[in-house]
């Protein structure tokens, strides 16, 4: 049923007239994706480029450009010509930032133009076969008779995984050491190689290394399992609520964007993460297709920011 739901949203803006900018896509599309290499945003892009370069009948040019828990990136997207031949995409961390950041160099609601959200998707706490734990409160056990010997990677400071994290610290009463990387792909491969012992992670970044044995999935956010990793249990299935990290992706384009473009986009775009063969991938993987428009994306976006705002505060998350 949800299934037929998408494809039907998909339809919808495949049949809506185009009110193309004329000429526009003039040359290839550059989404800049604010992350390293190998993380649940590169690896959705890669997904869709196919679709996307179809429906635009130009290619995308995927380029990482990580650092400051995606600032950097976000930026050179904001500074970039509002003519939608710049583009970001991005995940919960954009949301993230504005708590952590005091002094951000954009506004994420004045400064973007959001074009789609793609997807949403539970994040998993992963950690190495090495550490004797199998289960959360095992963790917290072990946690608790060695305060601060434990370490987790993050893709960086002010990362969703970051966050996810201090939120356990907050939650079970522990103490755990943060070893912020320069993006969740070499946050990823240090924890396989065991130099650091656990980490949350994207479901699509994780489940091959699940599957394959080099890492163990201890649980997962949200209020139900996820249906890529169905042998994992939520947080709350064991006695640890209020972990509610869960990611989403989404496009944005310079602010002053006009109009027209952002609609070629979105259709392009939202189209991409629902056409049924590349959505059934994308469910394997963790993530749940959603392609709804701007203006719903903006909505979230706005309610995100105050939750996460208002939860940082709270808890007293700070930047290390």
């Amino acid at each position: 049923m949800r299934r037929r739901g998408l494809l039907g949203g998909a339809l919808a803006l495949l049949a809506a007239p185009a009110g193309a900018q004329p000429g526009f896509p003039a040359r290839p599309v550059r989404v800049i994706i604010p992350f390293a290499p190998g993380g649940g945003t590169d690896n959705l892009a890669r997904l869709i480029e196919g679709h996307v370069n179809r429906a635009l009948g130009q290619n995308l040019v995927i380029e990482t450009r990580p650092g400051a828990g995606g600032v950097i990136g976000s930026e050179a997207v904001m500074r970039a010509e509002p003519d939608g031949h710049t583009v970001l995409m991005t995940d919960a961390s954009f949301s993230i930032i504005p708590g952590l950041y005091p002094r951000l160099p954009f506004d994420v609601l004045r400064d973007f133009a959001p074009v789609s959200l793609l997807a949403t998707g539970s994040s998993v706490l992963l950690v190495h076969p090495s550490l004797a734990v199998r289960s959360v409160q095992e963790l917290i056990a072990l946690a608790r008779a060695r305060p601060g010997e434990l370490s987790y990677a993050s893709g960086g400071n002010g990362t969703g995984p970051h966050l996810a994290a201090e939120l356990v610290k907050i939650q079970a009463g522990i103490e755990m050491t943060h070893v912020p990387y320069r993006g969740t792909g070499p946050a990823t491969n240090d924890v396989v190689a065991g130099h650091v012992k656990l980490m949350f992670n994207g479901i699509s970044a994780a489940k091959p290394h699940v599957d394959a044995g080099r890492l163990v999935a201890l649980a997962v956010t949200g209020s139900q399992r996820n249906a890529a990793l169905p042998d994992v249990p939520t947080f709350d299935e064991q006695g640890l609520p209020g972990i509610e990290a869960a990611s989403n992706w989404g496009v944005l384009a310079p602010a002053r964007t006009p109009d027209a473009v952002l609609r070629v986009l979105e259709r392009a775009f939202a189209t991409g993460v629902t056409e049924a063969s590349i959505a059934a991938r994308l469910e394997y993987l963790g993530f749940t297709p959603v392609g709804a428009d701007g203006a719903t994306y903006g909505r979230r976006l706005a309610t995100d920011v105050e939750r996460w705002t208002r939860v940082i505060r709270t808890a007293g998350v700070t930047m290390e």
